[in-house]
């Protein structure tokens, strides 16, 4: 298919404006006025509105958000079909976006600024979809049963040692199946398939719940060690609720795997759909998401990472410290996640 590009949808200078988008100066586009576009998210965050809200302020394009869970939304654009009102679909794991992409529904996207703004290994390497936000895939110990110093790896959870002290969502949750097949990229199949059964055998309860449900689980003694996104731990340090800030201060946050290829990442993207009613207006949106602003609002709205460099993290992630990051494309990842759900079943992991 070929990429879209802004040139295509621009029409004639009367059918056009000129509008500014902070640090990206004048930009032509399609006359505001009657303009909107459609998002389909399954991010539940409610400072992503003041977010649409800005983006509509500067640029007179309308935001229309219907949310739903990420599954529920791919199966909603594939039964509309070729009428599908959906111009954008945003997500909150890789998983879910190579689902998508696999299901034929995004449109590839020519955009300088997003592969200017965005690394190379966090989008899609023919524009399918583009990482906007990063989540690192921690550790949070209790403090008062765990040094910290006994921490290492994601590998090393498998071993006899933490036997009955692991707390572990499901193997439904995408967080984990992405989680695997990035073990699966370093590893390959055979000695990742003995990983997830040491995991399995170190549980401390049948996997249940959220990664909040994991963290609280650890602060309470009934686990010692959790694999969870640093943002859950980061929103219980800012909560107004006293018993929430009580459980973050019982835990400890490990970034994993700093030794070699660094901590796992995930990402919450978005991609063009090709059947969108406004790809231009659309393609806007998605470069908007990448400006410094909007960058700060994923940074400080929900404690996220940014994908720009140099936009600083929020200050109680910052409190976490630097960390090396796993490099690794997570377009591959995507691609192994079928691979990494048959061998979590394999292993027994519910």
């Amino acid at each position: 298919m070929k990429s879209i590009t802004r040139r295509v949808f621009l029409g004639t200078a009367a059918a056009t404006a000129a509008v500014t988008l902070g640090q990206f100066g004048r930009r032509e586009k399609v006359l505001a006025q009657t303009q909107e576009i459609n998002l389909y998210s399954s991010r539940h965050y409610n400072t992503d509105n003041i977010l649409y809200q800005n983006f509509t302020q500067e640029t007179g394009i309308k935001v229309n958000l219907i949310e739903a869970g990420g599954d529920e939304l791919i199966e909603r654009i594939k039964s509309e079909g070729a009428n599908s009102p959906a111009d954008i679909l945003l997500t909150v794991d890789v998983a879910r976006l190579s689902r998508a992409n696999q299901e034929g529904l995004f449109a590839p996207v020519s955009s300088p600024i997003l592969t200017e703004r965005i690394p190379a290994n966090l989008r899609h390497s023919e524009g399918h979809w583009f990482g906007l936000s990063k989540r690192a895939r921690v550790l949070v110990y209790n403090k008062q049963k765990v040094n910290p110093n006994e921490l290492s790896t994601y590998e090393d959870l498998a071993n006899p040692q933490w036997k009955g002290r692991l707390a572990v969502r499901s193997s439904d949750n995408t967080y984990n199946q992405s989680l695997v097949a990035s073990l699966i990229a370093v590893h390959g199949e055979e000695k990742t398939l003995e990983w997830c059964k040491g995991i399995v055998a170190n549980m401390a309860r049948p996997p249940q719940g959220n990664d909040t449900a994991q963290i609280e689980a650890v602060a309470a003694g009934i686990a010692d060690v959790a694999m969870t996104n640093h943002y859950y731990v980061a929103n219980l340090g800012v909560s107004d609720e006293a018993a929430k800030r009580q459980v973050f201060e019982a835990v400890g946050l490990f970034f994993p795997n700093q030794g070699d290829r660094g901590t796992h990442v995930n990402v919450s993207g978005a991609g063009l759909i090709k059947t969108a009613p406004n790809p231009e207006g659309a393609i806007l949106f998605l470069e908007y998401l990448t400006s410094d602003s909007a960058q700060k609002f994923f940074a400080e709205g929900n404690n996220e990472y940014p994908v720009v460099e140099g936009v600083p993290v929020s200050p109680i992630v910052a409190g976490f410290g630097e960390f090396k990051s796993d490099l690794a494309n997570l377009q591959q990842f995507g691609d192994l996640l079928p691979r990494g759900v048959l061998l979590m079943d394999r292993a027994g992991w519910q």
